[in-house]
Order: structure tokens, then sequence, then C-alpha cells
């Protein structure tokens, strides 16, 4: 069965609180982009299309986009697109966490802004408040967010610094100042780290070294991330404990930079190559048929995107000539990207019901 590329459901009735809070009508909403309330309800995850419908909605109505993230206010539309400019040219991640935290002292809307401590072999990305709160006010506004802000601040952080240096952040933890939830499973599934909870900050650590990998990303690939924001930083982790599931995530949803060679994955799951390839087999699967299976449903999702072209499409697949792209998408579809447009299964995403 083909696998499609999906958004947690918590991060949609997330964004659907926090539209409702302002007044506006979820009913609404939903009819707008083609999406019923059973829906919603009835599944634990929303295909990544659907949910880019949905959230580019509801920033255009609330003329808020913070992501679902902690803010304390509205964040006015294009504040985002400007931050990825202002940090485009820094040599290293370490550089862009800097001006990321300068950046959110001089914008409007959100009171809160990352903050990097780096010491020793690993560093710790975390939050803190900005001019406008004092440390009182900080400490309220945290002990009333969801734990649902939270987490989705801290993951977005993570896939947003992941996608600039062009590979996986690889955490060696992950802490909370909240209790334990029920669904605290999910979180060790998503950030694939060890997971914290009541502790005295909300933040990531993560080995230091990774704050001197370069920024990979230019002015070309940025025009195509923004035309999908916020997919790439609230997509689906799938929640099992099979080997393939792990190595997906490590694969990640960044297919402009080159992916990564089976021995790199061994390293980071820390067993030898030949280790990876067994258990793979004994799974029914291979490295290269994960790695193609990722790819092309990378290429189906972003094809479903009707705001990018398919010239798009080819970039944000790393090829860097659309003709390439399109050898490669006949092959995992056999289609090309102009049939696949035009066929059923591409008008069938949005129909109303």
């Amino acid at each position: 069965m083909e696998r499609k590329i999906t958004v947690p459901n918590g991060y949609v009735k997330h964004l659907l609180r926090h539209a409702e809070s302002q007044g506006y009508q979820v009913k609404s909403l939903l009819e707008h982009v083609g999406i019923s309330a059973d829906e919603i309800e009835g599944q634990i995850e929303l295909p990544a299309h659907k949910f880019w419908q949905l959230y580019q909605r509801i920033i255009w109505i609330t003329q808020d986009e913070s992501f679902g993230m902690i803010s304390s206010g509205k964040v006015p539309n294009g504040t985002f697109r400007m931050m990825c400019h202002a940090i485009l040219h820094c040599k290293t991640l370490e550089r862009v966490m800097w001006r990321c935290s300068d950046f959110y002292e001089i914008c409007r809307g959100s009171s809160i802004k990352p903050v990097l401590l780096r010491r020793g072999r690993y560093a710790k990305i975390s939050f803190a408040p900005t001019q406008e709160l004092n440390d009182e006010q900080f400490k309220a506004l945290l002990e009333n967010e969801p734990a649902d802000s939270i987490r989705t601040s801290l993951s977005v952080w993570q896939h947003f610094t992941s996608w600039l240096i062009g590979t996986r952040l690889e955490l060696k933890a992950a802490y909370f100042t909240f209790p334990e939830p029920e669904d605290a499973d999910y979180y060790r599934t998503l950030f694939r780290s060890e997971i914290r909870f009541n502790q005295h900050d909300n933040a990531l650590v993560f080995p230091a070294r990774y704050l001197d990998y370069p920024v990979i990303q230019t002015e070309d690939t940025m025009k195509g991330f923004l035309k999908t924001a916020p997919f790439q930083l609230h997509v689906m982790v799938d929640d099992d404990k099979s080997l393939k599931s792990q190595v997906m995530a490590i694969i990640g949803k960044d297919f402009s930079r080159d992916l990564p060679s089976a021995d790199e994955v061994a390293h980071v799951l820390h067993m030898s190559v030949s280790t990876l390839r067994r258990r793979l087999l004994e799974e029914g699967t291979s490295y290269q048929k994960i790695k193609d299976d990722c790819r092309k449903e990378g290429a189906i999702n972003y094809m479903n995107s009707p705001q990018l072209s398919i010239n798009d499409v080819a970039g944000l697949m790393g090829f860097d000539e659309p003709s390439a792209f399109f050898r490669s998408f006949k092959k995992w579809t056999h289609m090309t990207p102009g049939e696949y447009r035009k066929s059923d299964v591409y008008c069938h995403q949005f129909d109303r019901k």
C-alpha cells in the first residue's frame, strides 16, 4: 500500500484551537479547504497537502503565522520569510541561532525568542523572553501554555535547523517543564531521543559539533521551502518501533540535499552496516528501497501541492535539471509529472466532499 506524507492530527487540532480562540469558526475553515470534521476526528493524521491548505487559510484570515508555536501574540504574515532572508547567508548553524534570537528581539508579535547555549561537547536550544516580558511574565506564560505548543515549538526548531544544515539534528535529549503526558511515547518517536519531563527548562540538547555545520541552503532552495511552509516543519514521524521507521526518520523529508549513505545511517544507529542490511532484510526491505520509497512519496506530496510548478518540485527534490526529475518521476509512478497532474489520482486529491 502506498504511503502518504502526513501531519499528526494533534498539530491539526492545535492549529484549529488557535483559530477558534481568536473567534473563527472551525466548521467554516474546514469547509473552505474541503475537509470534513469527521476526517479530523476519525484519523490520527492528515495528508500533508490538506494540512498545508488549512494552514494557509488560517494564517490568511487570522493574519498570524506563529505556526502553532509559543508566541504570546500575533506574528505578522511574512515574518518567517524575512527571518529566513536574514539568516540564509550565515556561515554556520551557531551563527544562525544567534541571528534568529536577535531577529525575534526586533520583530513584532512574538515575545519569546530562541536562545542558544554552547558548553563543552553539548549545546542547548531553549526559549527566553524578549525585552517585552520580564522573567515573571515569561514564567507565567509557559505555565499556562498547552503542552502541544511547547512540543510543537521545539519540534519546529529541530526540523528547521535540520533543513538549514541539510542533515537531521540528532538530539541527546529533549526536556519539558510539564508532567509526563499520556502520549509520552509519541514524544520519544518524534524527537528520537531521551525525553525528560518535570524539568527546569524546555530545551533540545544535542552534540555541539552540529553548530559548526555550514548552512547549505540557497536563495533558490529557500523559495521552494517557503512555498511549502510549514509542511517540512510539521511532517509526521511514523509511530512504530521498526528499524525501517528509524531509518526513514534519519533520511528525513528534505530531498534537496544528498541523502545519507547506508554507512552514515548505520553509524547514527550505532550498528555496523552489515547488521543494518541484515535487520532490514528481516523486515522485508533494504536501505535502497527505503530511500527510493521516501523520494517517491516526497515527490508525490510536492506534486499534490498546486502552488508548486513542476520545476519547483524538481528543485525541492534536488534535481539540477527538470528533465532528470521527469525521468525519475516516471520511473516511480509510470507517469510524467504533467500526466500525473492531469490524472484522476491528482484531481481526486482536491475533490470536496
